[in-house]
């Protein structure tokens, strides 16, 4: 269960978001070229009256400091056999560079080659160039071998993994997570008034940790919810945290079609929404609208669509860039510290508003989705703010 903390009043509300507005659509390749050398700075938007709701920033023209200078690196799978994955991070990372305008942000990408000796030698070389971030790597044994490289020194990583257990020790998990996506789903179904949930689930971890979630948490709601075979009398919902073909293999256990089907974030994909087993299914997971915009900005170019991760890699950079910018405005360096990391105000992204638990894991605001037609449709929309 996600730990929710208290806003610090003290804390600058500048570090509250980063930058999300695309503020130069239908850009071509060379336009992205031209316009990414430009001299631009990242300037916070008038305050709001609520410090604890985040602000998104604007992009003015002008000279950056030459104080501001920052290295970044992204360890990504650039060749073998994810190296297609590896570059649409890649280019998703580059963009949010483009848009903030920032040329003296350094991103040094370093390809890790889809192993973990490739992800160990990059993080040396990351912090051997000086590196004062790390962003990435993907995949979980990726992120181990990073975390053994960079034990001991105070180099935060920003890993797009989803692999929670490797939390901690300046190891910040930016992946979608299921803790979050299963509570929110789980008091939805209970304002909704579904009271008798069946659990069906792989053994996997994934699989074992969302339901031991779902039944803890559903039933401080008022939801029993068991792990038990689905009967039509005795069940009103289906919780199945599982997608692809594991999904396809559970559901042929449910004898009742119409019974509400409840499920995590692994469902936000258009070929489960095809299944016509799954129009009505419910599940949670980030909002969608500004990830639209993003897919729209990137496709206009890249001429290719990004992966759906690359939001994760668009987000961590520009969240570096803002941490940066307000560093440079205390005149202490880039804000990466651990206090800078969790403020419990959060920040504003692609994928709605996101923070660093205490425990180096992503929280998130969920927006709950149905599947209609074929179609995911928002029937609960995020909330704005932790």
């Amino acid at each position: 269960m996600f730990i929710f903390h208290r806003f610090c009043s003290s804390f600058p509300a500048l570090i509250a978001v980063f930058l999300i507005t695309l503020v130069l659509s239908g850009c071509s390749a060379s336009d992205y070229k031209q316009v990414w050398d430009t001299q631009t700075q990242i300037k916070p938007a008038q305050s709001t009256a609520n410090t604890n709701t985040p602000t998104p920033y604007a992009a003015q023209t002008a000279v950056m400091p030459s104080t501001l200078s920052i290295k970044v690196a992204i360890l990504l799978p650039l060749s073998g056999a994810k190296s297609s994955v590896g570059q649409s991070l890649l280019q998703a990372a580059q963009l949010a560079v483009f848009d903030s305008g920032n040329s003296n942000f350094e991103l040094m990408p370093l390809d890790t080659l889809g192993t973990t000796s490739g992800a160990s030698s990059a993080a040396n070389s990351a912090l051997s160039n000086g590196a004062q971030i790390i962003l990435g790597p993907l995949f979980a044994e990726e992120v181990r071998a990073v975390k053994s490289a960079t034990s001991g020194r105070s180099i935060p990583v920003l890993a797009f993994s989803t692999d929670w257990t490797l939390a901690g020790d300046n190891i910040f998990i930016m992946g979608f997570l299921p803790f979050g996506q299963v509570e929110r789903i789980a008091e939805y179904a209970a304002q909704r008034e579904l009271k008798n949930t069946a659990i069906l689930s792989n053994q996997d971890t994934y699989g074992l940790t969302a339901s031991t979630t779902f039944e803890n948490f559903a039933r401080t709601k008022g939801i029993m919810a068991i792990r038990t075979p689905i009967t039509s009398s005795a069940h009103d919902s289906a919780f199945i945290p599982a997608g692809g073909q594991d999904l396809t293999a559970l559901l042929s256990k449910i004898t009742n079609p119409s019974i509400q089907k409840l499920g995590t974030g692994l469902w936000d994909d258009g070929r489960v929404a095809t299944n016509p087993m799954m129009n009505g299914a419910w599940f949670a997971a980030p909002p969608s609208d500004t990830r639209k915009t993003f897919e729209t900005k990137y496709q206009s170019t890249f001429g290719t669509t990004p992966i759906r991760v690359a939001s994760l890699a668009y987000d961590a950079t520009a969240l570096s860039i803002a941490l940066a910018k307000l560093g440079n405005s205390r005149g202490t360096g880039p804000a990466f510290g651990y206090e800078d990391l969790t403020n419990p105000t959060g920040f504003l992204g692609i994928d709605g508003i996101m923070r660093f638990n205490k425990n180096g894991m992503a929280e998130r605001g969920l927006s709950v989705m149905e599947i209609r037609g074929g179609r995911i449709v928002e029937i609960s929309p995020a909330p704005k703010r932790f």
